[in-house]
């Protein structure tokens, strides 16, 4: 059967664009499908994590994208009375950045977008709504007509239908998808409804230096928040009490009443870019994969604001569902590769969404009596810690390996004339960075894999036919803290495995195994 393209995306948030320019960097022909007409242009998101940020350097511009970005060092959460309840240690590296930014949401998007537009077998289509999804056992049939936000306009474009065929089709629409709904998949709710009024300005001139701190006030009497968005603009947020009438709070003159008795604000120090009531929800979709019908983003899982990991868990649906899908596009996976996918996102995602209720309901402590007792089980030592940030734990990871599933370092090495990030001078993908050389290690079974796999590799060992100059020191430091030789990077920077050389080349064979590899090792073929 002949497929206008391999990759249908429907939605093109950051999500969307992630997974486009993933798949358009590895040669994938791509349509996508957004009903607004260009990008939002605004800010939803205002924080990223190390992570998220390296998966931008993949797909993007990222010094373009976090141009106007800064370091986030805490994030507190506070009681009426300006007590520490929570404090989220922010500080450090990851993956090669902060480990925490605040940044402005159009930078990175535009940032991708750039790079999606640069591939010819990319089409995106914005302004189009899709209205219809048909799979089948080869493929999937797509129809999209123009968008219009009218509900009886719609109907005005009914001849100006598309219909393409797709290999695969990914939902990535958001919270209301209606790919979802479409493929008849429910979602599971994790009990959180909270509304809150957001606050988006633009500084006019410097503001207080408290301002430039991410503070949650958990106060009975109604919670506010307040948190910078990169340098050069400033977020504010409001709890709406149950019974109260959110347009109310969608009146300017409610927002410059509040910011002045507040903050101390007025129209000579910010300017109002966005004033708009959330009502945060917390719901899981029961499957993410139905046939060739994925999931992914806001359309797969809806997480409350409180750790700042919505779109994070988004753009890592992306990252990691496009290596899945280009193994298996190109012929080098079996389709059984793609059950991953949920098996290692969903986990991760739903635990994220589980940190971020409880931090939701800390913050949403509207009786006096209850944040009493709040305060007092955080002062004396009996409020349930907060579970650590999830890792991967099931999927293309190494069972037997501690590290497995947990992020590799990326620190600034030289090979020849280039220096910078890892990824920009070794490239990209599945990784072997060892302390020693190993091309006597593998054999040539081993060799071909990783050369099918276009892998890279990269050794600590000076005169090495792939020696790197590790800068900083990144990966000596992790290796001796970790009493490992050799680790196995997978393409969304997680490890694979990691261990002594001796043990490499068994590794390299449980990889080869673990991704329902297609082509058989070069002794078998000749």
């Amino acid at each position: 059967m002949n497929f206008d393209c391999d990759v249908a995306i429907v939605g093109y948030g950051p999500t969307g664009l992630v997974l486009a320019s993933a798949l358009g960097k590895a040669g994938h022909r791509v349509i996508v499908f957004e009903r607004w007409p260009g990008l939002y242009g605004l800010s939803r998101l205002t924080h990223i994590d190390g992570e998220t940020a390296r998966i931008i350097q993949s797909v993007g511009d990222v010094d373009r994208a976090l141009a106007d970005s800064r370091p986030i060092p805490h994030y507190r959460y506070l009681n009426a009375a300006g007590d520490v309840l929570v404090e989220l240690d922010m500080r450090g590296e990851s993956c090669g950045f902060p480990a925490h930014i605040s940044m402005y949401q159009p930078d990175i998007e535009d940032a991708i977008d750039r790079r999606v537009r640069s591939y010819p077998h990319v089409e995106v289509n914005q302004g189009w709504s899709v209205v219809g999804v048909h799979p089948h056992h080869e493929g999937v049939e797509l129809t999209a007509r123009p968008w219009t936000q009218s509900r009886t306009g719609q109907w005005s474009h009914a001849d100006e239908e598309r219909t393409i065929t797709a290999r695969y089709l990914v939902g990535a629409d958001g919270a209301n998808s209606f790919v979802r709904a479409a493929m008849g998949i429910e979602r599971s709710d994790l009990g959180s409804h909270d509304r809150w009024l957001n606050v988006d300005t633009e500084r006019l001139r410097p503001l207080p230096e408290r301002l430039q701190r991410l503070v949650q006030f958990c106060d009975p009497a109604r919670g506010r928040m307040h948190m910078p968005i990169g340098k050069s603009r400033q977020r504010f947020e409001l709890a709406i009490l149950p019974g109260e009438d959110p347009a109310e709070f969608e009146e300017p003159e409610f927002a410059w009443r509040w910011l002045a008795e507040s903050y101390g604000l007025g129209p000579d120090d910010v300017r109002i870019l966005r004033q708009v009531v959330y009502t945060f929800q917390a719901r899981i979709a029961e499957r993410w994969r139905q046939g060739r019908v994925f999931l992914a983003g806001d359309a797969a899982h809806t997480t409350p604001p409180y750790l700042g990991q919505g779109a994070c868990s988004g753009m890592r649906d992306g990252i990691t569902l496009a290596w899945k899908l280009d193994l298996v596009l190109s012929g080098r996976a079996g389709d059984c590769l793609l059950d991953t996918y949920e098996a290692e996102r969903r986990p991760h995602a739903t635990a994220i969404t589980e940190i971020s209720v409880a931090l939701g309901k800390v913050a949403n402590t509207h009786d006096p009596a209850a944040a009493a007792a709040r305060d007092e089980a955080f002062r004396n030592g009996t409020a349930p810690p907060l579970p650590p940030f999830p890792t991967i734990t099931a999927g293309v990871v190494h069972h037997d390996s501690p590290l497995a599933g947990t992020l590799v370092p990326q620190g600034v090495v030289g090979r020849g004339a280039a220096r910078g990030r890892f990824d920009d001078v070794v490239g990209g993908g599945f990784s072997v960075i060892s302390r020693t050389d190993v091309s006597t290690v593998l054999d040539d079974a081993q060799w071909l894999f990783l050369a099918e796999l276009r892998g890279t590799t990269a050794t600590l060992e000076p005169g090495a036919p792939d020696s790197i100059d590790d800068v900083e020191g990144t990966y000596a430091r992790f290796m001796r803290d970790n009493g490992i030789d050799a680790v196995i990077g997978r393409p969304d920077f997680h490890c694979y495995w990691a261990g002594p050389i001796s043990e490499l080349p068994a590794a390299v064979d449980d990889l080869r195994r673990d991704l329902h590899w297609t082509h058989a090792p070069a002794e078998a073929t000749a």
